[in-house]
């Protein structure tokens, strides 16, 4: 089978979409070497290197500009995978190009989230309608869509009244990294990498609004908690109402960490007291996953997806509710019992989200395209 796949995200974002992306595909190689694979990418200039040379990648016979990229991603791909003889074609990241129907070519879409829908508000009006366009076009077009979380699914049914029937939900699984226990020798190198402290909270995320990182401090303010906080994450403009608050409310230490390389979060996780994820809404929530991996207890929020994600072992909180969050972080860092618990059903739990068994779930649906012509 020639499979083929939208590879921007695979060879530019380094986090997100990016990590699902060559997770994913990587995968597929190992546990399903027999089939071909094909990266597609309107440019490859600056990317990220793809270390497997048993995936094909495919891009325009010359360097554009922006535009010309969105053209050939867009309007053209459809025809280039006819050329290629592509069996099955994967939209990682919510989109396909058009007209590829027409084509006679089996298509698969995944769905991260709608968020855009339910809180438009977050989002600029110009991008809302872009982005309503492009998944209202990737849904109807798709043979297939894959859902990364039940949540995910039913707003794709609510929202965009998709059957459910054409909706599978395949979780998502994180770097199979984070599940190896790193010896003290390499704990100790990312220490130093990063100058961190020896006991600290963590938080990783983009800093933007949804995240909800003002409240976790504010949080930290009201416990009277001194334990320092790791923060890991691209920041915003929402940055800077974090440091407004820092400036009129010093005495907490916290660590700004910003494009950690994702070898070195593994270690950033494990030597972690506990992870704390107070987001407002997610698709899934990886990092939650992450923690959850590197035997790290998490405290995240109520509603959404999150119990999906994070399982039994997991505290939750709402996400505004200041005096909750402090007093969860009080009782995992006093309680060795309730730490101990917490890492072990994280653990149980998060084995049920492998590469492998994603991998799995992924071809299966693949065959059943082929197979039903």
């Amino acid at each position: 089978m020639k499979i083929g796949f939208d590879a921007k995200r695979a060879l530019y974002n380094r986090s997100g979409l990016g990590n699902y992306s060559r997770d994913l595909i990587y995968s597929l190689l190992r546990y399903f070497p027999q089939n071909e694979y094909f990266l597609y990418s309107p440019s490859t200039r600056n990317s990220i290197p793809f270390n497997d040379e048993r995936a094909h990648i495919r891009k325009p016979r010359r360097e554009t500009g922006k535009i010309e990229q969105a053209i050939w991603r867009t309007y053209k791909l459809a025809d280039i995978l006819k050329k290629d003889g592509i069996t099955v074609f994967h939209g990682l990241s919510h989109e396909l190009p058009r007209n590829i129907q027409k084509k006679g070519i089996r298509s698969v879409v995944t769905i991260h989230d709608v968020i855009f829908m339910r809180h438009p508000e977050w989002y600029n009006p110009f991008d809302v309608a872009i982005y309503k366009n492009k998944f209202r076009h990737s849904c109807l077009s798709a043979d297939k869509i894959i859902a990364v979380s039940q949540q995910t699914k039913d707003d794709l049914v609510t929202f965009f009244n998709i059957d459910p029937l054409k909706i599978e939900v395949i979780y998502q699984a994180c770097n199979d990294s984070f599940a190896r226990a790193l010896n003290e020798a390499d704990k100790e190198m990312v220490k130093s990498r990063y100058k961190l402290p020896g006991k600290y909270l963590l938080y990783v995320g983009t800093i933007e609004k949804r995240k909800n990182l003002l409240t976790l401090l504010q949080a930290l303010q009201y416990g009277n908690i001194k334990v320092p906080l790791v923060v890991v994450g691209r920041q915003t403009s929402y940055f800077n109402q974090v440091k407004e608050f820092l400036e009129k409310n010093p005495g907490n230490e916290i660590y700004f960490l910003k494009e950690v390389p994702v070898q070195d979060l593994p270690g950033i996780y494990q030597m972690a007291s506990l992870f704390i994820y107070p987001s407002l809404f997610e698709g899934f929530g990886i990092p939650v996953l992450e923690a959850l991996n590197s035997g790290t207890p998490v405290i995240t929020s109520t509603g959404g997806c999150f119990r999906e994600t994070g399982g039994p072992g997991s505290i939750y909180v709402e996400p505004f509710d200041v005096k909750a969050i402090a007093a969860a972080i009080e009782k995992i860092l006093n309680d060795p019992l309730v730490h101990s618990d917490m890492v072990k059903k994280g653990l149980e739990h998060a084995s049920k989200f492998s590469n492998e068994i994603m991998a799995q779930q992924t071809m299966k649906l693949y065959n059943g395209l082929v197979d039903a012509g």
